[in-house]
C-alpha cells in the first residue's frame, strides 16, 4: 500500500500539517476519476471549529480545478490505530464521492479499506430535504441520492 501514489501524496501532505494544539498531524489525498491526485492535510485554529481537516482540503482543492468524480481517498496518521475521517468528512464524502473507496493507513503500514456508505450508513441528504435531487457529482456540487448514484 505505501507504493500507491494516493497513499505516498498523502503522506507527503501530511508533512505539512499545522496541529500545533492537537499535536495530530493527518494527510489525505484524493483520487480523481480522470486520475489526477489532490492531496490536504489538516490545518488547525485556536477557534477549534475553524480548523480544516485533512479530507476536506483535499476534496476542496480538487473541487477548486473542475474535478467532480472521485474514485479513492487516503487518509493517513501517524498512529498505531487507524484513523477515520470525522462526521464532518464523512458527510461531505457522502455528498461528493458516494461510491468512492476510502482506505486508511497508519506510519506501520496497516490499512483498511472501506466504502463510503459504511462509513456513513444512515447519512443525510437530499432525501431528508424534501427538493428534487440534485444532478450526480460529475455533473455539478451537488449530492447523490443514494450511494450507488
Amino acid at each position: 500500500m505505501e507504493a500507491d501514489p494516493l497513499v505516498q501524496a498523502a503522506w507527503r501532505a501530511w508533512a505539512n500539517a499545522y496541529a500545533p494544539y492537537s499535536h495530530f498531524a493527518v494527510g489525505a489525498a484524493v483520487e480523481c476519476e480522470s486520475g489526477r491526485i489532490f492531496a490536504g492535510c489538516n490545518v488547525e485554529n485556536a477557534s477549534y471549529g475553524l480548523t480544516l481537516c485533512a479530507e476536506r482540503n483535499a476534496l476542496a482543492q480538487a473541487l477548486a480545478t473542475g474535478e467532480r468524480r472521485f474514485r479513492r481517498l487516503a487518509v493517513v496518521t501517524d498512529t498505531s490505530v487507524l484513523t477515520p475521517p470525522c462526521g464532518a468528512c464523512r458527510q461531505w464524502l457522502w455528498e461528493l464521492a458516494p461510491a468512492a473507496e476510502v482506505i486508511l493507513v497508519n506510519r506501520q503500514g496497516v490499512y483498511r479499506i472501506l466504502p463510503v456508505a459504511e462509513l456513513l450508513p444512515h447519512a443525510f441528504d437530499a432525501r431528508q430535504l424534501r427538493t428534487p435531487s440534485p444532478s450526480p457529482p460529475g455533473e455539478n456540487a451537488g449530492g447523490p441520492t443514494s450511494p450507488e448514484s
